[in-house]
């Protein structure tokens, strides 16, 4: 196998908004600079950050003109942080996030980020789940999209190294400290990064499920190589679930639910009466608030839309957002708080209207977003839907300074754990990679100015592992790694249930076993990252299912269900404040231990 070898004092895995704020803070406090960033994809078109879209992306942020004004504007958004995420977070992390947001907004505004502002030049702010205040700030739908393309700019101007086309194999280690990484091309090539410090940003591994919101390529690769380094996961069994367009992946919160659309199965039946009833004003209420309660919530009503979107896809029938004709929900009383809502909006003939002539008054711009993309539902076109991995909570276990179990070894953004708890305000994903990003860029600058620069080996072992890898079949690596996604999809989707979660990590330690057992094949074309993908993938979704399995309670997007019940589990005290850890042992098989959330 060809290797190539390269040294850096700071090395940054992943090019999203997490991993080019990392790379910024480390070229500001390292004289003279020597960061280099790698990525899989290339820069500003792979990853979240380059490729979100919603209806309407926030940035959630306390800022100082947000209510309730001064030092009580951050510590209610860290309380909310910790509320919003059931108790199982770092309240540690929910104080810097919060406290530090100001500064990362402030920083975006100077790259040129055009963030909506009132007539009197304040930031618009709107209220996102669960928040107590309005703290989202917002460009548009293409919030992310807009961050991506300032820090990119300035990562330019600044002259700062990226490669691209590299996936990391393993983070190499020197007397117990991260010493680099090695990474896999596409053409069976490795490249060997010698470091002083390592920042995994590698992203949430949503692509992992069947149905994800995702960018293709997000496997977890860096969740597989910094459990193999020593460093542990946390808050794996909280990923947020939405539905999500099965074509577009497009996160259909918001206006598209509040224009009240038929939800109907492939045979044009509406699928919530079975499971809901006939209470129409409730069923309308329930639609209503799916826009603002958009991920998967036991805490929320709404969340009986996702079960019975689950339990249809389950059942391979397709969902649709049909906004053509008035559903039952027509014509009935409804609440006050829809009809306030539709007569502010200037519709006051909600019931003489269709679905698309509410979403054309409240939102105009997601009808010419979807016709652009070839679902014109001005003509009746529908919008093919699924519960859908959006984010994962859990990540690598990270402290105060974005520093892992690991000298030497950080981590910040969606592939960082700890921050977040079960759920999060709406748009604090987008402020956690501002904000974490920047301080594990800095400490890992720290770390690395004091340490002189050491050679890193890749050992025989990862070696053999990606040498054999490339000399798979390609084609049959694929339908091992679909195989893995439906079965992850499956098991710990919107209903988890004990049979299902032990179902499926058999199956996952199956197509491990298969994989082992593989032999050459003649397409070899892409094997090597198609292969460690579907090793990340096997490794991430045996972390998903043993810490969904370990949680026997219901905890917002975990919910679990008795076997041949919708009546999720109660929420159990004992469970508040307490993590599942993942580790790896020795032989690269995982451990799972409880352990108290630092307060």
């Amino acid at each position: 196998m060809k290797t190539e070898s390269i040294s850096t004092k700071v090395l940054i895995i992943g090019g999203g908004g997490a991993g080019l704020r990392a790379a910024l803070a480390a070229s500001d406090a390292l004289t003279p600079v020597d960061v280099l960033l790698v990525s899989r994809g290339a820069l500003g078109r792979s990853g979240c950050t380059a490729l979100a879209y919603s209806d309407r992306m926030a940035f959630h942020v306390a800022l100082p003109t947000t209510p309730p004004g001064g030092d009580a504007s951050w510590r209610a958004h860290a309380d909310d942080i910790y509320r919003i995420g059931g108790e199982v977070s770092d309240y540690r992390l929910a104080e810097i996030i919060a406290k530090n947001g100001a500064q990362a907004f402030d920083y975006l505004v100077k790259l040129g980020v055009p963030f909506k502002r009132r007539d009197d030049g304040t930031p618009d702010q709107f209220i996102t789940d669960g928040s107590v205040y309005p703290r989202a700030c917002y460009t548009g739908p293409d919030t992310a999209v807009q961050i991506e393309k300032a820090l990119l700019h300035e990562f330019a101007r600044r002259g700062l190294k990226a490669v691209t086309g590299w996936s990391v194999v393993r983070i190499l280690m020197n007397k117990g400290e991260a010493a680099g990484a090695a990474f896999l091309s596409g053409d069976g090539r490795m490249l060997v990064v010698s470091a002083s410090a390592v920042i995994i940003a590698t992203g949430g591994p949503g692509g992992v499920f069947f149905h994800n919101a995702y960018p293709g390529g997000m496997t977890g690769e860096g969740h597989r190589a910094a459990l193999l380094a020593g460093a542990s996961l946390v808050n794996m069994e909280f990923i947020q679930l939405g539905i999500c367009s099965v074509a577009t992946k497009l996160a259909c919160s918001g206006s598209l639910f509040r224009a009240l659309p038929r939800i109907v199965d492939g045979s044009d039946r509406e699928i919530l009466p079975p499971f809901l009833g006939t209470d129409w004003p409730r069923l309308a209420e329930i639609t209503f608030r799916k826009g603002a309660s958009w991920p998967v919530n036991a805490d929320e009503p709404t969340f009986m839309l996702d079960v019975a979107a689950a339990l249809a896809v389950a059942e391979g029938r397709k969902v649709y957002l049909d906004y053509s004709r008035p559903s039952s929900l027509e014509n009935r009383e409804l609440t006050p708080d829809l009809s306030n809502f539709h007569r502010e909006g200037a519709l006051s003939t909600l019931r003489l209207s269709t679905p698309i002539d509410r979403l054309r008054a409240i939102n105009p711009l997601v009808i010419a977003w979807f016709k652009k993309r070839g679902i014109d539902l001005e003509t009746g076109g529908k919008i093919e839907v699924a519960p859908s991995a959006q984010h994962f909570q859990g990540g690598i276990h990270i402290g105060p300074d974005g520093s892992t179990l690991v000298p030497g070894l950080y981590s910040c953004g969606e592939a960082a754990g700890g921050q977040h708890g079960a759920n999060r305000p709406g748009g604090n994903a987008l402020l956690d990679t501002q904000v974490m990003g920047r301080i594990a860029g800095e400490s890992a600058a720290q770390f690395a100015s004091g340490r002189a620069l050491k050679k890193a080996r890749v050992g025989k072992d990862a070696k053999h592992e990606a040498a054999r890898l490339c000399s798979l079949d390609a084609y049959a690596l694929g339908t091992l790694l679909k195989e893995v996604r439906r079965t992850i999809g499956t098991s710990a989707g919107v209903i988890r249930r004990e049979n299902a979660l032990a179902s499926g990590l058999n199956e996952l330690v199956d197509i491990e076993s298969r994989l082992a057992d593989m032999r050459s094949g003649q397409n070899h074309s892409g094997a090597g990252l198609l292969g460690l993908s579907v090793l990340s993938a096997v490794t991430v979704g045996k972390a998903v299912l043993s810490a969904a399995t370990e949680r026997a309670e219901t905890r917002g997007p975990h919910i679990r269900f008795p076997e041949n019940s919708l009546t999720p589990l109660p929420r159990d005290p004992k469970m508040s404040r307490r993590w599942v850890i993942i580790h790896a042992d020795v032989d690269g098989s995982l451990l799972t231990y409880w352990a108290d959330c630092h307060r």
